[in-house]
């Protein structure tokens, strides 16, 4: 499997490595599953395709109105999984299956409400997420074409529908590969992760009316059961600090250039190297306040959706279009508080051409 087909997963292969190396039995079980499914499946790389055949889908609507189905799963690998809730229905009863539509509810709305984009393609494509995937399974992911949800273990990480940030972390994935494709490996892959991150957290604070200083700033803050310690699995804020617990380990993302993870694991580090633009995004909407998908949320969607980002982009190049996006769409006072937020990670904006 080639970089650019790695699977769009939310949890590491280093946790899941951890896990397999410390955890109890059960708990390497688990994990080892998780990380042996992912590593099989393909994830082609281009714009977002159509649903599987099976998958059943609501009627057409109007731009501005979500099409979702949620599909069950039932504990295997088989996709999408027996239809459960079509859009418009009453809630199901089963909680993974009511978070997964009402999360893929409010990450459509928010692409909408605040960006003017009808979902993952900019043309209505259908929301299709299936539940209750796998046994224990701990991940979840984009594979192209549709979300999936595992359980979790019960003992580490919860069902991954609770967490409102990670279900808009893997729709966004859908929406880079709409835009720009960037190559999941090296920079544009930790770039890939990281956006998924922004938007993932603006969603949520988005729904929740948060203002830069009272939003955590943390991915995937509902996963870890209370046997773990840590707060979530990133921390946009302070990368490094999101967990430091004996079967985990410590966060080991970096918050600055000079600490890069030079690796060949995770495709060259895109969960890793995604700390130092996700804290230069943070820094960036704190020094512009407010609600930071008014400001900063708005420049880094222009820059994503800029046509001369390159599909191998560094994250010098993709700062440089941020600081020009936010000139030309505020002023320059916004543009130096971008430019600021990368330099103090290490990144010059001006370094490299597009």
């Amino acid at each position: 499997m080639n970089d650019s087909q790695a699977l769009r997963s939310f949890i590491p292969p280093y946790i899941l490595n951890r896990i397999v190396a410390h955890g109890s039995a059960h708990q390497r079980s688990s994990a080892l599953s998780t990380l042996t499914h992912v590593r099989t499946l393909r994830h082609m790389p281009g714009p977002p395709s159509r649903p599987p055949a099976a998958a059943i889908l609501p009627a057409p609507t109007k731009p501005g109105q979500a099409q979702r189905s949620i599909h069950d799963a039932q504990g295997k690998t088989l996709l999408p999984g027996r239809p459960v809730r079509l859009e418009g229905q009453a809630a199901s009863g089963d909680p993974a299956v009511d978070e997964a539509y009402d999360a893929l509810g409010a990450s459509y709305d928010f692409f909408w409400k605040v960006l003017g984009r009808d979902s993952i393609d900019n043309k209505g494509f259908a929301l299709i997420g299936s539940v209750h995937y796998g046994q224990h399974y701990e991940n979840a992911f984009w594979n192209g074409s549709q979300m999936v949800f595992g359980d979790g273990d019960g003992e580490i990480f919860e069902r991954f529908t609770r967490s409102l940030d990670v279900v808009g972390h893997e729709l966004t994935h859908g929406v880079i590969e709409s835009e720009a494709g960037l190559v999941y490996a090296g920079q544009s892959g930790a770039l890939n992760e990281s956006l998924s991150d922004v938007f993932g957290v603006l969603i949520k604070q988005f729904l929740w009316g948060q203002v830069v200083d009272q939003a955590d700033w943390l991915i995937g803050a509902d996963l870890l059961t209370p046997r773990i310690k840590g707060l979530g699995l990133r921390s946009m804020a302070h990368p490094g600090t999101a967990y430091d617990d004996p079967l985990l380990g410590k966060d080991p993302q970096p918050d600055h250039m000079r600490k890069f993870v030079i690796t060949q694991e995770d495709n060259g580090g895109v969960h890793i190297n995604s700390g130092i633009p996700n804290r230069a995004f943070y820094l960036a909407a704190k020094a512009l306040g407010g609600f930071a998908w008014e400001k900063t949320g708005r420049i880094w969607y222009d820059a994503l959706c800029d046509r001369r980002l390159s599909r191998e982009a560094s994250f010098a190049a993709f700062a440089k279009l941020t600081v020009e996006h936010a000139r030309l769409r505020f002023s320059a006072i916004e543009a130096r508080a971008v430019h600021h937020g990368w330099t103090e990670v290490g990144v010059d904006p001006t370094k490299e051409d597009l």
